[in-house]
C-alpha cells in the first residue's frame, strides 16, 4: 500500500512521472546528481520523508548524524521500492546522501561550507552557483531544486542568528558562527531570483610566514612591514574587493607586541587577530525606525575611552574616518585600517571624500594636513589575474606641499617571466630613505633583510 501524501501530492506525482524514465531524456552525459531527474526524485523523496517523520512523530533533531543516516537510507529504499523509481543502487545512495544533508545540514551548500579551500560562494538563483578557490572564480556543478529550496536553506542558516529574510526585510547581512559572512537579497530587489554571497574565512588566519611562502611579499617587504608595526606607524591597507586586505591586516597584527591592548572595530566581525589581548567590537543594526543603531563611528569614539594601545578598524567606509584620524593624531600611534581603493593616491582621495561626507568643518588644506599627519604608510594589495594576491606597492605619506598630500613609493611590485617562461615576482626598492623617524630603531633589521635602507 502506498504511503498517503499531503497537499502536494499532485506535484509529487508529476515529479515522479518525469523521473520515471530509465534513460536520460536530455541525452547528456551529466552525472546523475547534476540532472533534473535527480532534483525531481530528491524533491519527491524529501516530501515522502517529511511525511514519514511527521506520521511517526520523530524528533530527528535529537538524533546523531549516524542515526539519521541509517534512518534516511532505510526510508529512501522504501520510497524507491514503493513508488517504483527507476534508479540503481548508486543513484539511490546519492539521493539518501543529499537527504541527510537536507535534514542535518545546509543541503547543496554542505560540502562547500566544509571545504577549507573555498573562499567565496556566490549564488545567482537556484541553478547558478559560482565558487572561488585560490582567487579563481568558477561555476560549480551544484544546484537547488528551485528558488524556494534555496530560500529554505538560507533561512535555516539565518534562523540561529535571529535574522529574517522576507518581503518586509528583503536584504540581510549576517556574521556566521564560523566567522564567515552571508549577504542575501531577494525579489523584488533581486530581479532574477535570490542572490546569496557567502564569504568564508580561514579558521587560522594566514601568518606573515605563510603569506611570504605564497608570494604575497618577499623577505625584505616582510621586514619593512614588521618594522612599521613595531615602530607604531599608522598603516592603511588599500585594495579592491577580495584582494586580501583582511588577511594582510591579520598578518600585520601578529607583529604587535603581546603586552599591548588591541581593540578591533568592524561592521561585521571578520578579523581574527593572533594576539592574546584583543577586544572585538561590532556595529549593530537598529530596528526599522533606526532605534538602537550603533555604528562604527560610535564604536571608534567609545574605544578611545577603553585604554587602547592600538585601534584596528576593519574597514573605513563612512563617517568614522574623522574619529579614526583624530585617534591617529592624538596618541594612538600604531593604528591600522583597510580601505577600498585601487591605488595609494586613490586611497587618500577617498579619505578626503569620506571626511567631507562626515561633515568636516575645516578647510581643504587643513583636512589634507590632518590626513598627512595621521597616516604614515599605505600598503596597496592587489589580486592578479591568476588569483594570487600580492603587495603591489608600499607608499609613505610624507606631508603636504602645494596643497597636495605628498607621498613616496618605497617598493613597487613587478611581474616578469623567468628562464622557464613562468611568471615570477620581484619587488623593486626605489632606494628612498623614509621621512618618518619611527623606523630608525629598526635600520639594522631592514639592512639585514636587504631592505631599501641599506
Amino acid at each position: 500500500m502506498e504511503t498517503p501524501l499531503n497537499s502536494s501530492g499532485a506535484l509529487l506525482a508529476a515529479a515522479l512521472r518525469r523521473a520515471d524514465v530509465s534513460a536520460r531524456l536530455d541525452g547528456s552525459d551529466l552525472p546523475f546528481e547534476q540532472t533534473q531527474q535527480f532534483q525531481d526524485v530528491l524533491s519527491a523523496a524529501h516530501e515522502f520523508l517529511l511525511n514519514r517523520i511527521e506520521d511517526q512523530r520523530i524528533d530527528i533533531a535529537s538524533w546523531s548524524r549516524s542515526t539519521v543516516t541509517k534512518y534516511v537510507e532505510t526510508e529512501t529504499a522504501s520510497f524507491v521500492q514503493e513508488w517504483r523509481i527507476p534508479v540503481n543502487e548508486s543513484e539511490m545512495q546519492q539521493v539518501s546522501g543529499a537527504l541527510v544533508k537536507e535534514l542535518t545540514g545546509f543541503g547543496p551548500l554542505d560540502d562547500l561550507l566544509l571545504d577549507a579551500a573555498v573562499e567565496d560562494i556566490l549564488i545567482n538563483g537556484h541553478d547558478d552557483v559560482y565558487v572561488s578557490r585560490g582567487g579563481i572564480l568558477k561555476r560549480e556543478n551544484i544546484r537547488f531544486s528551485d528558488n524556494h529550496h534555496l530560500l529554505r536553506i538560507v533561512r535555516r542558516i539565518l534562523a540561529p542568528l535571529g535574522r529574517r529574510l522576507d518581503d518586509s526585510n528583503p536584504m540581510v547581512d549576517a556574521r556566521l558562527p564560523n566567522g564567515g559572512r552571508l549577504n542575501a537579497i531577494i525579489e523584488p530587489l533581486s530581479v532574477n531570483g535570490p542572490s546569496v554571497s557567502i564569504r568564508k574565512f580561514r579558521k587560522d588566519p594566514f601568518t606573515p610566514e605563510e603569506l611570504q611562502e605564497k608570494g604575497t611579499f618577499d623577505r625584505a617587504i616582510r621586514a619593512l612591514l614588521q618594522a612599521m608595526v613595531l615602530g607604531r606607524c599608522n598603516i592603511i591597507v588599500s585594495g579592491g574587493t577580495s584582494s586580501g586586505k583582511t588577511s594582510l591586516l591579520n598578518a600585520l597584527a601578529s607583529f604587535i607586541p603581546h603586552q599591548e591592548r588591541v581593540i578591533t572595530i568592524e561592521d561585521t566581525a571578520e578579523l581574527s587577530l593572533n594576539h592574546p589581548h584583543v577586544v572585538r567590537l561590532e556595529s549593530r543594526l537598529g530596528s526599522f525606525d533606526g532605534e538602537g543603531t550603533v555604528n562604527i563611528r560610535d564604536l571608534v569614539r567609545n574605544s578611545l575611552r577603553m585604554r587602547p594601545d592600538r585601534i584596528v578598524v576593519g574597514e573605513v567606509r563612512g563617517t568614522e574616518v574623522l574619529e579614526m584620524l583624530q585617534a591617529m593624531n592624538t596618541g594612538h600611534d600604531g593604528s591600522m585600517s583597510t580601505i577600498h581603493a585601487n591605488a595609494p593616491r586613490d586611497a587618500l582621495y577617498r579619505l578626503e571624500m569620506l571626511a567631507g561626507f562626515a561633515g568636516f568643518q575645516g578647510s581643504e588644506n587643513s583636512l589634507r594636513r590632518q590626513i598627512a599627519s595621521a597616516v604614515d604608510f599605505i600598503v596597496q594589495i592587489a589580486r592578479l589575474s591568476n588569483g594570487r594576491r600580492v603587495i603591489s606597492s608600499i607608499t609613505e605619506v610624507t606631508g603636504v606641499g602645494d596643497n597636495i598630500i605628498t607621498t613616496q613609493d618605497m617598493y613597487r611590485h613587478e611581474a616578469f617571466l623567468d628562464r622557464d617562461g613562468k611568471e615570477a615576482d620581484r619587488w623593486m626598492s626605489l632606494g628612498l630613505q623614509p621621512h618618518t623617524t619611527k623606523l630608525e630603531p629598526f635600520r639594522q633589521m631592514l639592512r639585514e633583510a636587504s631592505g631599501p635602507f641599506a
